[in-house]
Order: C-alpha cells, then sequence, then structure tokens
C-alpha cells in the first residue's frame, strides 16, 4: 500500500466524530460504500497498527482528533452463525506469547495492559462475541486453542493504536468462513456481499442510536 498524506474522513453522528477503520477494499462493498469512507488499512495486525497510528497522528495534528474509532469487516468462526454480525465484546492478541520469561501468554511484556481488553460499548439487539487478533489465518484444527468466539487479524491493534491516541474503539465483525477448513481465497469472499448489506444495516443502527444521544461513551 503506497504511502498517503491525505487526512481519512470522519463521520459525525450527534456530537461524535467518528473514524471508521476496515482492513481490505474486498470488505466495503456497496451498502457501506453508500454510508461512510473508512480508513482501508491493509491486512494483519503490522499493518493494521501502523496505518491507525499514522491517520490518527495527523488528525490529531489538524486539530480533528475522533471521538470514536468504529473497527468494521469480516472475521472466521467455527461457532458463530456465518453471514450473521456480531459487536465485539473483547479483544485479544494471540500472537504474544512470552511465557518462557515468566509472562502469562497473551500479556505483552512490560505495558500495563491485560491479555484480554475488554470493549464496554454496546449497541442494541446485537449479539456480542469476543475476538482475537492474529498474523496468521485460522482455519479448521488452529481453532482449537483459540478461546475467542471469533477471529481476525486487524482488531487488535487498531484499538492499541486508539489508546495511545485516547480514542475508544467499538467493532462490528461478519462471519465470513470458519466452519470448514479453508481451501482458497474464495471461501472467504463468499459471503462478502451479504455481511456488506447486514454491516450497513448495522451502521444505520449505530445512527439512530447516536443522533437519539443514546450512545455515549
Amino acid at each position: 500500500m503506497a504511502a498517503t498524506t491525505e487526512l481519512p474522513a470522519l463521520e459525525t453522528f450527534g456530537t461524535t466524530a467518528v473514524l471508521f477503520v476496515m482492513a481490505t477494499e474486498q470488505e466495503y462493498g456497496a451498502h457501506l460504500k453508500a454510508r461512510f469512507r473508512p480508513l482501508i488499512t491493509g491486512v494483519g495486525p503490522v499493518e493494521a497498527a501502523a496505518a491507525t497510528a499514522a491517520a490518527l497522528a495527523g488528525l490529531a495534528h489538524a486539530g480533528q482528533r475522533p471521538d470514536l474509532i468504529f473497527s468494521l469487516g469480516s472475521a472466521g468462526s467455527r461457532r458463530l452463525d456465518h453471514a450473521a454480525i456480531y459487536q465485539l465484546s473483547s479483544v485479544a492478541y494471540r500472537d504474544i506469547d512470552a511465557s518462557a520469561f515468566g509472562f502469562a501468554k497473551g500479556v505483552t511484556p512490560f505495558l500495563d495492559e491485560p491479555a484480554i481488553l475488554e470493549i464496554p460499548y454496546r449497541l442494541p439487539d446485537i449479539a456480542a462475541a469476543s475476538l482475537s487478533t492474529g498474523g496468521t489465518v485460522i482455519s479448521g484444527a488452529a481453532y482449537d486453542g483459540i478461546e475467542a468466539d471469533m477471529v481476525d487479524m486487524e482488531s487488535f491493534a487498531v484499538l492499541r493504536a486508539g489508546r495511545r491516541f485516547g480514542v475508544p474503539m467499538i467493532g462490528l465483525r461478519g462471519i465470513s468462513d470458519g466452519r470448514a477448513e479453508l481451501t482458497g481465497f474464495h471461501d472467504w469472499t463468499e459471503y462478502l456481499h451479504i455481511l456488506d448489506e447486514k454491516l450497513a444495516a448495522a451502521i444505520d443502527a449505530f445512527g439512530r442510536e447516536a443522533e437519539a444521544g443514546r450512545f455515549r461513551l
């Protein structure tokens, strides 16, 4: 992804300025395009952290710091309903393991943060589920070692970047895969058009809550 100095767009709902963040253009379908323009970070925790931190730094420098980061996209799950939408209840970083030095798995050494970061904000009528972020696509038996309900490759990184700038995050994920062993790229993209429509409906619901003053940070 080429570097850019253009600031990402912020969307305002009521009094809340929101930075929408997504990993890929593939997840950003026609229904979402009709509602907002997100920061597209690229795939994986490194790209997500770098892009989100750079965007927040640029916005802060311009006096446009958002009130909220809204992370959107797809996720894998072996136990949740496929093509369904879930909001994040918590996020963990499954790649970090300094247990050989006596740190609990999932805890970043010398960082005053627990292994699982709770997301306290909720939207009505959308089921909440825990999420694990890491740099590997999870399939089949790889789910055996993951306690979280669903997996992705960016949310923890986006959340941590936001916390460095004092900006809270909420997130929605649509389940795209995980029920069966992955056989190729098409297993991820098969439901993205359905998730696009459902995520857009959830954004409309968020907008109604925020405009009515019922969503508070």
